[in-house]
């Protein structure tokens, strides 16, 4: 039976030393969450994810969900309670406006927390996790009158919310859209279509469902341009704000699937059924780009969150099995083997999941707190500056921690060797579960191409411009410290490769664009592991400066510089093999003819 215990300390320690979270005390939210507050906040979300989320989880991917044959899901037994748990503990509208209902506090310390809940139990988080994203979406496009009428279920709770933009016929290329958007006549549509892998698309949590569904009005143009964003949920309202009439909104089936079994992934048959458009009509995909967005930030949350779970059972189990002696001599001459945490392999694989845990958190909450200041800083240049952040950052941790993520998952599988394989211990639940983060809210392949093709040249690449002067300004502040040699000596030459495989984008990839397609995703990883060596320089950093203070940490803080040296000899090393794959350009890709394959 597998375990899970919250990382606070390590996101306190991210939060409050290493990201500065406290010099936004000035910001709306941040003032009315210091570390107290934040502390008391991180410890109750652990103590209920680990508590009340986790013993669902692996009994959740047995049972799955249920379609009946009135259309109606059940899901797994234990899933109504802890997700009414986790609702009545006001978690979903932590960030949300105190105008709906919500808290208002930053939304970094909502990212902490969906970490603990989809290491917990992924697919039983992935219910509010959806919301949320709905809720964003509807707070910045939505009329007052649909935020009125909507929000403050959800943010409470009793609603919760789904994106649907795939179809059969399409996925990523949404101007293939065919689900029709036709005048009513009052100021309503009707919509009418099918939509595919719906997560959380019909299931038993709660009375309502709030969908946000992609569709074309008639007449509209065709591709993206003529793509309107309407609301449609499950259950229509009366005029006083009450539950009416079920909508024409039906799950026509449920995806058997590889992982996430807990979570109703649907097919969902719109037949006619009353939506109100949210936004500006032929301008839906600007609007749904804000849940869309939001979701890729939160699948690299399920990635690091299933290889931080994943680590957590392979650690505890490698400190008990016992297997073989050591090369250098019995640890525990008593005992008939010692433990495989002495073999050096072992240790290795180990190392290689904690290395990349603790600097994909620190990346992630450092992602985060940008994203707070672009939504709420008075200062429009310190707006910007986030929301270029976001931006850039946007796939990068979509694409390579949720890539990474999956990789973990297995290593720690193995650390189990044949027990690894066996349902019971729950370690091949995680790899299943981990896998989707890929697929997922766009495949990782067009996260790479997003940020080759877009996030790079957009604004004159003044967001990648910003990230370089970022590196180079800590390289710079820190280039005769021989503490800190061992980290930034490494980061220089990898930020060397980052930046000459940028330059070879710019040489070779204008005139001849199969060129950046074939780089796409290593540049994509060669920019994950630089930005990943730099939330380990900075890591060192304060570690090395608290280890000096004493307070007793000293211990912690000589494991995690001892870590992050592991990331910065063993995994950063890799950029120079990526800028070498970048450089071989698309000939030989693209030469094959397609019907040799």
């Amino acid at each position: 039976m597998p375990t899970y215990r919250a990382p606070v300390e390590d996101t306190l320690f991210l939060l409050f030393d290493v990201l500065g979270y406290e010099r936004h005390a000035n910001l709306p939210g941040f003032a009315d969450a210091g570390r107290e507050v934040v502390e008391a906040i991180l410890a109750e979300g652990a103590r209920l994810c680990e508590r009340t989320l986790q013993p669902t989880n692996q009994t959740g991917d047995l049972q799955g969900c249920t379609r009946r044959p009135d259309g109606s899901v059940t899901t797994p037994a234990g899933f109504k309670e802890a997700y009414r748990a986790f609702a009545e503990g006001g978690w979903i509208g932590l960030s949300a406006e105190p105008d709906h209902g919500g808290q208002g506090l930053p939304h970094v310390l909502t990212v902490a927390i969906n970490e603990f809940a989809s290491s917990a139990n992924m697919a039983l988080a992935m219910y509010p996790g959806l919301t949320q994203g709905a809720i964003a979406a509807l707070t910045l496009h939505g009329s007052e009158e649909q935020k009125k009428a909507y929000l403050p279920k959800m943010v409470a709770g009793e609603w919760t919310g789904t994106m649907n933009l795939t179809e059969p016929h399409c996925g990523t290329d949404l101007g293939l859209i065919r689900t029709r958007a036709t005048p009513a006549g009052d100021g309503s549509y009707r919509i009418t279509g099918s939509k595919i892998f719906i997560s959380s698309g019909e299931h038993d949590l709660t009375e309502n469902i709030v969908h946000l569904v992609l569709a074309r009005i008639d007449g509209a143009p065709e591709g993206t341009k003529g793509i309107s964003l309407f609301v449609a949920p499950k259950m229509l309202l009366n005029p006083d704000g009450t539950l009416g009439a079920r909508n024409a909104i039906s799950c026509g089936s449920i995806e058997r699937k590889m992982g996430i079994h807990g979570n109703a992934t649907c097919v969902m048959n719109y037949d006619g059924a009353t939506g109100w458009l949210v936004g500006e009509e032929n301008r839906g995909l600007a609007a749904m780009f804000t849940m869309m967005n939001e979701a890729r930030l939160g699948v690299g949350v399920q990635g690091l969150a299933q290889s931080e779970v994943a680590y957590q059972n392979a650690a505890a189990y490698a400190k008990e099995r016992l297997q073989g002696r050591a090369l250098t001599g019995a640890k525990e001459p008593s005992r008939p083997a010692d433990p495989i945490i002495v073999h050096p392999d072992v240790r290795r694989t180990l190392l290689s999941i904690r290395a990349f845990n603790e600097a994909a958190r620190a990346l992630i909450l450092w992602t985060a707190l940008k994203g707070d200041v672009a939504r709420v800083s008075e200062d429009e240049r310190e707006r910007r500056e986030g929301d270029d952040h976001m931006g850039l950052m946007t796939p990068v941790i979509k694409g390579v921690i949720s890539d990474l993520g999956f990789d973990n998952a297995v290593k720690a599988q193995q650390m189990l060797g044949g027990h690894g394989y066996v349902a019971e211990w729950g370690m091949e639940q995680f790899v299943r579960d981990a896998r989707i983060a890929m697929i997922y809210e766009g495949a990782n392949g067009v996260q790479a191409m997003d940020l080759v093709g877009r996030k790079l040249p957009r604004d004159g690449g003044r967001a990648v411009m910003a990230f370089f002067k970022e590196v180079d300004g800590f390289l710079a502040e820190n280039a005769e410290s021989e503490a800190l040699k061992h980290f930034t000596a490494p980061l220089k030459r990898a930020r060397e490769d980052l930046q000459k495989a940028t330059m070879w984008f710019m040489a070779n990839a204008m005139g001849k664009p199969d060129n950046a397609g074939a780089g796409a995703t290593d540049y994509m990883h060669l920019f994950g592991l630089v930005a990943l060596g730099y939330m380990w320089a900075r890591i060192a950093q304060t570690a090395l400066a608290k280890k000096a203070e004493g307070n007793g940490v000293a211990e912690q803080m000589e494991a995690r510089l001892l870590a992050g040296r592991f990331f910065m000899e063993r995994a950063l090393p890799e950029t120079a093999t990526r800028l070498a794959r970048i450089s071989a350009g698309a000939d030989t890709i693209m030469a094959l003819p397609a019907e040799m394959f």
